[in-house]
């Protein structure tokens, strides 16, 4: 089955990295289905039974996104409020996620010797994405960690840029 990226990024048009991203899973259909939330809802009126149709169609599920204020973009938040509900996602009957892969690809605008306990902002990117690993367990599914880019707002060479994208897609195809 192929993979799900939900991609969420509220100016996809001006980003580097996650622009770049996007453009190399497109060139693989039948390998990929590229979902961007801002896109498919500007108005953040989101359609949950078909989006609950849409990730029970796909195998794994990837949720790529910048990280913002070191959480996710809020339409992502909402998404995953409105869409893994009970009885769908978790609860005694809801096992849509059951078993089934999920990791995260982030872009951080900061490096990554700041995302340490001894860093400027005392935690790793791990522990920062934590509640998404708390949520994929809570639901059953079998996360498989996150693939990560740091540095976006220090201006990464292309060759930074296009090393980053081959490993992304690399670390999909093998979760």
């Amino acid at each position: 089955m192929k993979t799900l990226v939900i991609v969420t990024h509220p100016s996809l048009e001006t980003s580097v990295v996650n622009k770049r991203w996007v453009e190399e899973l497109k060139k693989y259909p039948e390998k990929y289905t590229v979902h961007e939330l801002y896109k498919v809802y500007p108005d953040e009126n989101i359609d949950v039974e078909k989006e609950q149709k849409l990730v029970e169609t796909h195998g794994n599920l990837v949720f790529q996104f910048p990280v913002y204020w070191f959480n996710c973009p809020p339409l992502l938040k909402k998404w995953l409020d409105d869409v893994f509900l009970y009885g769908w996602a978790y609860g005694s009957k809801g096992d849509k996620l059951k078993n089934r892969k999920v990791a995260l690809g982030v872009s951080a605008g900061i490096k990554n010797v700041d995302y340490s306990e001894a860093g400027r902002y005392h935690y790793t990117l791990e522990q920062v994405l934590l509640p998404f690993e708390t949520t994929a367990i809570y639901c059953k599914a079998d996360y498989r960690s996150f693939f990560a880019f740091y540095g976006a707002e220090f201006e990464p060479s292309v060759s930074e840029i296009e090393k980053s994208t081959q490993d992304y897609l690399n670390f999909i195809d093998n979760m």
